[in-house]
């Protein structure tokens, strides 16, 4: 799909210096540093950085233009921006709604079907399967990684000029409101809603302000959207009737349009279950760890239902499912230690499912845990470390490992105080402490869970562990 510098003017209201309109943009970057010529590069102005100060850089790296803030002196001084290959400078009022509006004006072009996924946890996991599973019988894209914020967003679906025929994105927030302004930017087809959290609980009053807040993932949809929800989460039950379109639900504990039912958990070898939805019944196997995860494959089929998969497609394409890196990754290493690497983050909600998991697991001589602390709880913060310190001695741990501030000490007294011998307890301060008492403490046979925040930084405990043990 061909975009010039007209359509970037008309999409974002905005107004041309110079250049030529019929001129066409090979990419949207928003970062001069990975900008490749021929882009047309977005001045974003963040809290702790403003990219107007790289503009000049942009166009000495090759960028054909720039959309700029209409305040800024790069406006102002329009044509004396101009180089010598007279790229272009497009004015706007905000540069990152003009990414957005793009962005908009992209996606409505491409004529994908475009499936939206937000949720307290399990968002990624959820977006990964049900990409493959579309792609057993359409071209798919999905949005790298875990761009799904007020940038990340718009810069995935820019990227469907590709014309695939669905897209698979993620929507993220911790503010009220931001839900809404990404529904209005990706304007899915197929809105999918996992879970209700704890995750960002210090930035709201409580779960019910956080189920509030995902709740704008309803709104604005038209009579041929879907919701495929929860059922299996009061929060997003109670809500979901005030959705426009039609409801497809998923659950494992009341009824549902796709349910999981004869469910076996096999602790490290995965869960098997028979899944019941309107097409038929299929026997499901599948390798991710835990019930979460179970919950979130079944969201994905109920989502592959709505895109006409087959069920035996499905089935085939859940059993060869595998996490996404840190997120729940079973690696055996070469020294005889078991390592479930789920670093990338954590919250309080996702843990006790970790720790549920750690439970079900047979055949190790020990389990041990290495807890990183969990942000972003705010004045919750001491309570639901508490809670999970309790959690990590009801699991049977022969050794845990807190790392952090104040919380991650509440964990580690917590667990004590729940029964866990205190020389079996550690709690340290840094990342670095905890690979340290990690390796010090696990030996061969060993099962070792590592999970934390990204801002704790356990994966370094990980990749010591690996290479001890390598």
């Amino acid at each position: 799909m061909s975009l010039t510098f007209g359509d970037v003017a008309a999409a974002t209201s905005g107004r041309l210096v110079g250049g030529d309109e019929t001129q066409g943009i090979d990419g949207v970057s928003i970062d001069s540093r990975a900008l490749v010529a021929g882009d047309l590069f977005v001045a974003i102005r963040g809290d702790r950085f403003d990219g107007h100060r790289f503009v000049a850089d942009a166009f000495a790296r090759g960028a054909r233009g720039a959309v700029v803030e209409e305040r800024s002196a790069e406006c102002a001084a329009g044509a004396s921006l101009q180089g010598t290959d007279r790229p272009t400078v497009i004015c706007v009022e905000d540069t990152t709604r003009a990414l957005q509006d793009m962005a908009r004006e992209v996606r409505r072009r491409s004529g994908a079907r475009v499936v939206a996924i937000t949720g307290s946890a399990g968002k990624t996991t959820t977006k990964e399967a049900t990409a493959e599973l579309l792609a057993t019988r359409h071209r798919v894209y999905r949005n790298k990684g875990n761009l799904n914020n007020h940038i990340g967003l718009p810069l995935s679906l820019l990227e469907l000029r590709s014309r695939p025929e669905v897209a698979v994105v993620e929507l993220g927030m911790n503010h009220p409101g931001e839900i809404r302004t990404l529904v209005s930017v990706a304007e899915p087809d197929v809105r999918v809603w996992t879970n209700v959290g704890d995750a960002h609980l210090g930035f709201f009053d409580s779960a019910d302000a956080i189920a509030e807040a995902k709740a704008e993932i309803l709104e604005g949809a038209r009579r041929s959207d879907v919701l495929v929800a929860n059922a299996d989460d009061p929060r997003i039950a109670a809500r979901m009737g005030g959705f426009g379109g039609r409801v497809v639900t998923f659950g494992m504990d009341v009824p549902a349009d796709v349910r999981a039912t004869s469910i076996v958990v096999r602790g490290l070898d995965g869960t098997t279950a028979t899944v019941e939805t309107p097409a038929g019944d299929f026997e499901l196997e599948t390798s991710l760890l835990g019930l979460g995860n179970l919950s979130n494959v079944l969201a994905a089929t109920a989502v592959a239902l709505q895109f006409d998969v087959p069920l035996d497609a499905i089935a085939t394409a859940v059993a060869a499912l595998r996490p996404a890196r840190r997120r729940g990754e079973l690696i055996r290493l070469p020294g005889g230690v078991t390592l479930i690497d789920d670093s990338y983050n954590s919250s309080p909600s996702a843990l006790r499912r970790a720790l549920e998991t750690l439970t079900a697991a047979t055949g190790s001589a020990r389990k041990i845990a290495v807890l990183g602390e969990m942000l972003e709880l705010g004045a919750h913060a001491t309570a639901l470390h508490e809670e999970c310190g309790a959690a990590a001695a009801a699991a049977g741990l022969h050794v845990l490992v807190t790392v952090g501030g104040e919380p991650a000490r509440a964990m580690a007294d917590a667990a004590v105080r729940s029964g866990m011998p205190s020389s079996s307890v550690i709690y340290v301060t840094s990342s670095g402490e905890a690979a340290d008492a990690a390796v010090a403490r696990t030996r061969a046979g060993d099962l070792v869970l590592v999970k934390g925040s990204r801002g704790i930084g356990v994966d370094v405990v990980v990749e010591r562990l690996k290479a001890e043990f390598a």
